[in-house]
């Protein structure tokens, strides 16, 4: 019989190079090992409620009140949801054509998009235009979206952190770029260091890569390090020189554990710079309701904003959005509960305040317990999570490990995560994911497991690791920087 079409040998090569370790190899045996019946700890993905974080109140209601418009004629609806939930719903069904079961405009309901706007300008103090954002099906379709507008070749190259998310790197694959990583450097807690970006663009060009964009992760994922506003202006002044378009990863800004940096946006700087820069360098920034201290994953919205974007490229950007017709328009009413949340005064405001404060709070302590349990471990160490949803311990691997991974067909971080895995149901990722130097391993953990689990977790990290360690550490010492 002839190959087909969907053969594996005839598949798209894109597709088969396309990599994406949170849901790789370890998270498959996670699977696998769940079925059969062990306990497994997810905290390969940052999933808030599916590790029991609750979902606040107030847009629960809302979006109850819009999937069921129904229940707004019933006579005691009064009695069971508050009334300023019931005016928000009849506010967002009166922006629909005919209910979450209607197509919206491909960039999303214009009253959302103004609600978005409303927020940037609270948020930067430089005004925003609805027109420039589009609400979209989570944040990563948006990435997807633009960088399917930059890339136009293999020698078009985007300039990626190292750690990074991999959605950049399976995407840039995907479309048939080539991704241009630059190093952070971990002595400097995960910190961007100009020079080091400089040295990649010019390695790039003298290989015939036509660099065409940067992409800056802010809080980062999976580091977790904050940016000063110093350390944007540097990447601004960068990005300007180099005719870069910035891509401003920004879901996690209100996932912050420290005081010494609080979010600062890229689009605030820019603005703050003031002419020629602020004018000249084009920016694209993303948002989403799935992180943060709402953590709706599963309901996919999210938006991306442009500065200093032609109104053609504006007008290639949406006939490409088009063709999926519509974003998801409950994820959208997600998205505007967030821009616009209960504000005082309102019967809601103060549960809304006390969960959401309720769940930073509990996280910034989890942020801690993970980092100096982590520290507390023979051979890891463990910068403090600043910002998003992850720790990135370094895990300085014996040499007779790295022998026995080798043996075994497996990367070192990779074969030292799936004994994890085994021996204590604790789903990571393998630092190998994220990318990192040669000869120095990690992995990519949550920090979202219940506070009050979070004891036995680590304690029973360090006894697999320390067993671990035992096992295969001699005299000649470990991997490390």
């Amino acid at each position: 019989m002839s190959s087909k079409s969907l053969d594996y040998e005839n598949l798209n090569e894109n597709v088969k190079k396309c990599q994406y370790a949170v849901r790789g190899e370890l998270y498959l045996r996670a699977s696998e090992l769940q079925k059969e019946g062990k306990k497994i700890i997810f905290t390969n993905v940052g999933n808030p409620h599916a590790l029991g974080q609750k979902p606040l109140t107030f847009p629960r209601e809302v979006v109850a009140l819009c999937q069921a418009p129904f229940l707004l004629d019933d006579p005691n609806v009064g009695l069971v949801f508050p009334a300023d939930a019931i005016a928000r719903a009849k506010h967002y069904l009166s922006m629909t054509s005919g209910g979450l079961g209607a197509y919206s405009d491909s960039r999303g309901l214009p009253g959302i998009r103004k609600k978005v706007a409303e927020f940037i300008e609270r948020r930067d103090g430089y005004p925003s235009d609805p027109e420039l954002i589009f609400l979209t099906g989570g944040a990563s379709i948006g990435v997807i979206q633009i960088l399917n507008t930059i890339i136009r070749g293999a020698h078009d190259g985007i300039l990626v952190p190292v750690p990074q998310y991999p959605l950049y790197s399976a995407t840039i694959s995907l479309l048939g770029g080539s991704l241009v990583p630059y190093y952070l450097e971990e002595t400097a807690n995960w910190g961007l260091d100009i020079g080091n970006l400089r040295q990649s663009v010019t390695q790039a060009r003298s290989q015939g890569t036509t660099v065409r964009a940067m992409v800056v992760i802010n809080p980062g994922n999976p580091t977790g390090q904050c940016l000063s506003e110093a350390n944007l202006k540097e990447v601004l002044k960068f990005c300007y020189e180099n005719n870069l378009v910035l891509l401003g990863d920004e879901v996690y800004q209100q996932n912050i554990y420290q005081d010494e940096r609080p979010f600062i946006s890229a689009r605030k700087v820019l603005m703050n710079m003031g002419p020629p820069i602020s004018k000249e360098v084009q920016l694209v920034s993303f948002h989403t309701v799935s992180k943060g201290y709402w953590g709706e994953c599963g309901q996919r919205g999210g938006y991306f904003e442009m500065t200093n974007i032609s109104p053609q490229t504006v007008e290639e950007i949406y006939k490409v959005s088009s063709i999926s017709l519509s974003p998801n328009v409950s994820g959208q009413i997600f998205m505007g509960l967030m821009v616009s949340p209960p504000k005082l005064g309102d019967i809601s405001y103060e549960r809304y305040v006390r969960e959401s404060k309720g769940i930073l709070e509990s996280l910034r302590r989890r942020a801690r317990i993970m980092t100096d349990g982590f520290n507390s471990c023979r051979n890891v160490v463990c910068n403090f999570t600043e910002g998003a949803m992850y720790s990135f311990p370094q895990i300085r691997l014996p040499p007779k490990a790295i022998e026995a991974a080798k043996s075994a067909g497996k990367v070192a971080d990779v074969f030292y995560c799936l004994k994890l895995l085994e021996a204590t149901g604790i789903s990571t990722v393998p630092g190998s994911g994220f990318g990192q130097k040669e000869g120095v391993f990690h992995l990519r953990t949550t920090i979202l497991p219940a506070e009050e689990d979070m004891p036995a977790i680590m304690a029973s990290f360090k006894k697999f690791n320390d067993e671990f360690m035992e096992q295969y550490e001699d005299k000649g010492g470990y991997s490390r920087m």
